[in-house]
């Protein structure tokens, strides 16, 4: 009897060690999901102020970051693919940072309503994926279930096509896109690396071998310049 309880306090001692270890890597891993996704910054555009507050809030609510605006051309403008507007920001969406091209190129995701006033978000979603931020993942939002409209955007390169009003559910979706863009980024900042690499070395072996020419040219020169042996002149003889 006594040998079965100490077995079975064993076997509870090793239970509860497991479990212990269990929520520990469960909390390791919440908190790098929590890390990886303050790490993500999204675009997200909306002529609509209740839906742009309401995007952002639960965006803030998932730890991203987020940057609203209420046009698609404020969107261009804030990836650099336009010229700074004119036109005065709303004061209802988070005006884009003065360096633009700085805080652009932080961007993950982009995020756009369909259905707004100039440019649609189905022509923004043709402006990206033609532009040099072609990687970058774009979701597209309406409040108007149209399969037409849905393949229309999804043939022209969107990621997912959410139906308006958006919940936190929704979101969870988005994880492995960005995952993939910033995959695609990390692999972009390496090959650029290594592009710079190689140029450096081509110019360090193009300094070597400057180098090396000139001083065989300097040898060659400063033997040139040595002066060559003349003969003693032979002194009159004095005659007696």
């Amino acid at each position: 009897m006594e040998l079965k309880s100490e077995s079975a306090k064993v076997e509870d001692t090793q239970q509860v060690i497991l479990l212990e270890q269990q929520k520990e890597e469960e909390e390791d891993d919440e908190k790098q999901k929590q890390q990886l996704q303050q790490s993500f910054h999204v675009l997200a555009v909306d002529d609509s102020v209740i839906d742009r507050k309401l995007l952002e809030k639960l965006l803030k609510v998932s730890s991203y970051q987020v940057t609203c605006v209420d046009s698609g051309d404020k969107a261009l403008e804030f990836l650099g693919l336009i010229d700074k507007l004119d036109t005065p920001t709303d004061s209802t969406s988070s005006s884009p940072p003065q360096s633009l091209q700085q805080e652009g190129s932080k961007v993950n995701l982009i995020m756009t309503d369909f259905c707004m006033p100039g440019m649609s978000g189905y022509d923004l979603l043709k402006r990206v994926k033609g532009s040099s931020w072609k990687d970058v993942p774009v979701v597209v939002m309406s409040s108007e279930n149209v399969p037409s409209r849905i393949s229309m955007c999804l043939e022209e390169g969107a990621e997912e096509f959410l139906l308006k009003p958006l919940q936190l559910s929704d979101l969870e979706k988005l994880q492995p896109h960005l995952l993939k863009s910033l995959n695609m980024k990390s692999q972009t900042c390496t090959e650029r690396e290594e592009e710079l690499r190689e140029d450096n070395n081509s110019n360090n072996n193009s300094s070597n071998n400057y180098i090396n020419n000139s001083n065989s040219f300097s040898k060659r020169k400063a033997l040139s310049a040595e002066p060559s042996e003349r003969r003693p002149k032979m002194k009159e003889l004095a005659v007696v």
